[in-house]
C-alpha cells in the first residue's frame, strides 16, 4: 500500500524496508470505490511457512476454538483471523501453494484461490510469480467472498449474479471426488456428507488421477520452496530473520539442485490432465486439510512442525495447474468446530465456483 512498508511479516523488512511509492495493482478497484481499509494484516515471516505463526509480531489468534489455541494457518494468517474475528468484511491474501485456503480452513471461513494471472501481482511480495503466485479474497461466507472478488476483478459481480440467476440444479453439477491418502476418515466423511446434502452428482475419480495429484502436490511444493530461496536468499545472514525461516529457505536451495527442473518439466502435463478431468466433471472436490489444524506449539514452531503442517494441506496441486479453488467450512460430526471442503474448477470459473459454494453453504446450514 502506498506510503506503507511491505513487511511480509518480517522483522528485518519492518525495520529496514522503505514505504511503497505506489499501491499494488490489485488494490486499484478498491481504491476507486473508496473502500475503507482497516489495516494490513500479519502473516508467516516472508510467506514461507504454513502454520501462520510469527515470532516477531506474534501469532494471530485463531478464534475458532475458545479453549485451545489452534494454529491460524498461513501464510495469510492475519487475513483469515481478521475476517473470523469480524474485524473486516473482506480480506485479501496471497496463495502460492495454499496460503489463502489453509488459513481459511483453519479459521472456519471461506477463501478463494484465483486463476493464475487473473489478478495482477505487481507490487505483491513474490515467492513464485512466474509460476504459482495469486491474489484472492477471504470472507465469513460466500456472499462476502464474492464481494471481495468484485474488488479484484472488474465486472465480477455481474458474472456472479448471472451464475446465481441461471439456477442450475445441484444434481446437474458433476463433482469429481478425490480421496487423498492420509486423510482422517472423519474429514472424508464430512466432505462426502456435505456433497450428498447439497445433492451434487458425485463421480469418484480414478486412482491414476489421485496418483498424479500427489505428484503435482510434491512438484508445486518444490517450485514454491525454490522460489522462496531465490527471493529470500539475501536475508540468510540477517540476524533479524528467524532460524526457522532460514532453514526453509535453505531447503529451497537443495530442492533447486535436485528436484526443481524435473518438477517444472511435469507442469504442462499436469495442466493437461486437469483439463481432461474437467471434460468429465464440473468441479473436483476434496478436503482442504487432511485433519483439523493442530494446536500452536508451546515453545514456538520448528521446521519439523512446519513440515507436519505442509503434509496436511491438499492445496498445492491446484497452484501447479493454475486453476481456481474455493474452500468452504462444513460440519464435522461430533465436533464443535468445522472442517473444510475444497472445490477446484477450470480456469476462470470463479463465479461458477462461488455459486456451487453457495449451494453447499445453504445445504449444510439446513442440516
Amino acid at each position: 500500500m502506498k506510503g506503507t512498508v511491505t513487511t511480509a511479516g518480517s522483522e528485518f523488512l519492518a525495520k529496514h524496508g522503505r514505504p511503497a511509492q505506489k499501491d499494488a495493482k490489485c488494490l486499484a478497484i478498491a481504491r476507486q470505490r473508496g473502500v475503507q481499509f482497516v489495516g494490513k494484516t500479519n502473516m508467516s515471516e516472508l510467506a514461507v511457512a504454513v502454520s501462520g505463526m510469527n515470532a516477531y509480531y506474534g501469532t494471530p489468534r485463531n478464534p475458532i476454538e475458545k479453549w485451545w489455541r489452534l494454529v491460524p494457518g498461513g501464510s495469510s494468517s492475519g487475513s483469515a483471523v481478521a475476517v473470523a474475528n469480524n474485524e473486516a468484511d473482506v480480506a485479501f491474501g496471497t496463495d502460492t501453494a495454499g496460503s489463502i485456503r489453509v488459513p481459511a480452513a483453519c479459521c472456519g471461513i471461506v477463501g478463494l484461490k484465483t486463476t493464475f494471472g487473473l489478478v495482477p501481482i505487481d507490487g505483491v511480495y513474490p515467492i513464485a510469480p512466474d509460476r504459482l503466485d495469486t491474489v484472492g479474497p477471504m470472507g465469513k461466507d460466500i456472499a462476502s467472498t464474492a464481494q471481495g472478488m468484485d474488488l479484484l476483478e472488474a465486472g465480477f459481480a455481474a458474472r456472479y449474479r448471472q451464475a446465481v440467476a441461471a439456477k442450475p440444479s445441484a444434481q446437474a453439477i458433476r463433482i469429481g471426488r478425490v480421496y487423498v491418502k492420509g486423510t482422517k476418515p472423519s474429514v472424508d466423511r464430512a466432505v462426502d456428507d456435505a456433497l450428498a446434502a447439497t445433492g451434487f452428482t458425485v463421480i469418484k475419480l480414478a486412482s491414476e488421477f489421485t496418483d498424479q495429484w500427489a505428484q503435482a502436490q510434491k512438484d508445486a511444493a518444490t517450485v514454491a520452496a525454490v522460489g522462496a530461496w531465490l527471493y529470500d536468499l539475501k536475508f540468510q545472514n540477517q540476524s533479524e530473520v528467524t532460524i526457522r525461516t532460514k532453514a526453509v529457505v535453505a531447503l529451497g536451495g537443495l530442492e533447486f539442485k535436485t528436484a526443481y527442473r524435473p518438477a517444472l518439466a511435469r507442469q504442462a502435463a499436469w495442466k493437461s490432465e486437469m483439463q481432461r478431468a474437467f471434460r468429465k466433471v464440473d468441479f473436483v472436490a476434496l478436503p482442504t486439510l487432511k485433519s483439523l489444524p493442530p494446536h500452536v506449539p508451546p515453545f514456538g514452531g520448528t521446521v519439523a512442525f512446519e513440515a507436519q503442517m505442509l503434509n496436511l494441506q491438499n492445496t498445492q496441486a491446484v497452484n501447479f495447474a493454475g486453476v481456481p479453488a474455493l474452500v468452504v467450512p462444513i460440519p464435522l460430526a461430533r465436533r464443535s468446530i468445522p472442517t473444510s471442503l475444497q472445490l477446484v474448477g477450470p480456469g476462470r470459473s470463479e463465479a461458477a465456483l462461488l455459486n456451487a459454494g453457495r449451494l453447499v453453504e445453504e445445504a449444510v446450514q439446513r442440516r
